[in-house]
C-alpha cells in the first residue's frame, strides 16, 4: 500500500501545531486546515496569483489562506495578505512586491483572527 499524506516532516508539524491550536482555542477554522493540508499532495489546492488577484477585489477578508501551493502565473496589483503551504519563487516575488506572503508557522505566531482570513479552494 502506497503512502498517502505529506511526507515532508515540515508539513506534519505544522498539521500538529494547527490542531494543538485548535484544542487550545477551539477557532474551528485551524482544524478545517490541518485537515485539509493532511491530504496527498495531488490533491491539495493549488491557486495562480491572477485567481487571488480576482478573489481579493470581490472578498471583504483580509487575508487569503490557501491549503497548498500558490504558483506564478499572473500579475497581483492589490495589497493582500495570503497564508500558504508553499509558494513558487516566482509567486513568493510577485506577492511581497505588492502585498505580504506568509506560511501557516507565522500566522499561528501572529494569532490572527478567523474573522480575518478567508479560505480559497
Amino acid at each position: 500500500m502506497k503512502v498517502t499524506g505529506p511526507t515532508k516532516l515540515e508539513t506534519k508539524k505544522i498539521i500538529v501545531e494547527m490542531e494543538k491550536h485548535y484544542k487550545k482555542t477551539k477557532e474551528a477554522i485551524w482544524l478545517d486546515l490541518a485537515e485539509r493540508i493532511a491530504k496527498p499532495r495531488r490533491q491539495r489546492v493549488s491557486v495562480n496569483v491572477w485567481k487571488i488577484e480576482k478573489l481579493a477585489k470581490i472578498m471583504d477578508k483580509k487575508i487569503l489562506v490557501v491549503p497548498g501551493k500558490i504558483l506564478g502565473f499572473g500579475e497581483l496589483t492589490l495589497p493582500v495578505q495570503i497564508v500558504a503551504l508553499e509558494y513558487s519563487a516566482d509567486a513568493k516575488k510577485k506577492i511581497s512586491a505588492k502585498g505580504t506572503a506568509m506560511t501557516f508557522r507565522e500566522a499561528l505566531e501572529k494569532k490572527i483572527k478567523p474573522k480575518e482570513m478567508a479560505i480559497i479552494k
